[in-house]
């Protein structure tokens, strides 16, 4: 995607709305501010200049010019707001509320005209692209910790473990292919053979798509679970995903009555380190090794599921 992409869009798309709008057949005798300022108000019962300018990102000036006219020609009241007196409503009349409904209605013809010309197979394909650009161009709400779900992997999330584990530790610490051969292995050997009441694999999600992941499976030590492959992805950070992973794996493994839950990481990862103390888990060995293309100090970790927690 490149700027010029985006300005060779806006050509097309400004030709199909003139061609939409012949002879300014769709606001007319309004121009296209205009018409915008009495859709609004004819959708916000409730609304202000003020509310106006913030929404259509209007100056105040042509604003004001735009409601003197409307006033004049008696399709809009104003009135001191109930919210605060200092600010005044502006309601339309019946005959604004008419001239609203004409000019919905003018839009509603053109836009279906323009639709009849798109073959019915291809219309849920225009849908979604319209809901892409929409999404992708908008300022996305904030985002909470309470707006991530933690939920069982579906179709394709274990080859998404594989491919996110690989790709990050690649960007952010410089592993080699070794690393994704070790993440495949693990996700494999849980794939191929698992025990659905003692382990499990958590995808967090946030927005429809996936962001963090955790696994919990049987060690060859009696009694005792793993914690593996904990991710958060980077633009996901800062809501405690991390937190919720390690608590989730935790309470289960406690649940169905693990006695120690271990895992195994590098020193290098401050972040998920600082997850792990935060839950209870206490360092029980470390060791220099060389592994995934760099020299390393792994770190063994250890929580007593009968004691205290977290």
């Amino acid at each position: 995607m490149t700027v010029q992409d985006i300005r060779a869009f806006n050509r097309f798309y400004t030709n199909v709305i003139g061609a939409l709008d012949y002879s300014r057949h769709l606001y007319a005798p309004f121009t296209l501010t205009e018409s915008r300022v009495l859709y609004e108000l004819a959708h916000s019962p409730h609304t202000d200049a003020a509310d106006l300018r913030s929404e259509l990102s209007l100056d105040a000036g042509y604003l004001s010019r735009i409601l003197n006219r409307f006033e004049q020609d008696g399709l809009i009241e104003r009135a001191p707001s109930q919210r605060d007196p200092r600010r005044r409503r502006i309601t339309l009349t019946g005959s604004g509320r008419e001239t609203a409904d004409l000019l919905a209605e003018r839009a509603d013809e053109s836009v279906g005209a323009l639709l009849a010309t798109v073959p019915a197979t291809d219309r849920p394909r225009l849908s979604e692209a319209l809901h892409t650009v929409r999404t992708l161009l908008s300022d996305p709400p904030p985002t909470r910790p309470e707006d991530v779900v933690l939920r069982e992997p579906g179709p394709g999330d274990l080859g998404w473990i594989v491919q996110r584990n690989a790709a990050l530790y690649a960007t952010e610490y410089d592993f080699n292919a070794d690393y994704e051969g070790l993440v495949a292995r693990i996700v494999a050997d849980f794939a191929e053979d698992h025990d659905p009441h003692l382990e499990r694999v958590w995808i967090a999600e946030l927005a429809g798509r996936p962001v963090g992941c955790v696994m919990c499976v049987r060690d060859d030590a009696p009694g005792t679970a793993r914690l593996r492959l904990l991710l958060v992805e980077p633009d996901a950070r800062g809501l405690r995903i991390g937190d919720q992973l390690v608590s989730a794996v935790v309470e289960f493994a406690r649940g169905v009555g693990y006695r120690d839950l271990v895992l195994w990481t590098n020193d290098i990862l401050d972040a998920a380190r600082r997850i792990y103390q935060r839950h209870g888990f206490v360092l029980v060995a470390e060791k220099p090794h060389r592994s995934f293309g760099q020299d390393l100090v792994g770190q063994d970790w250890r929580l007593d599921l009968h004691g205290t927690g977290e």
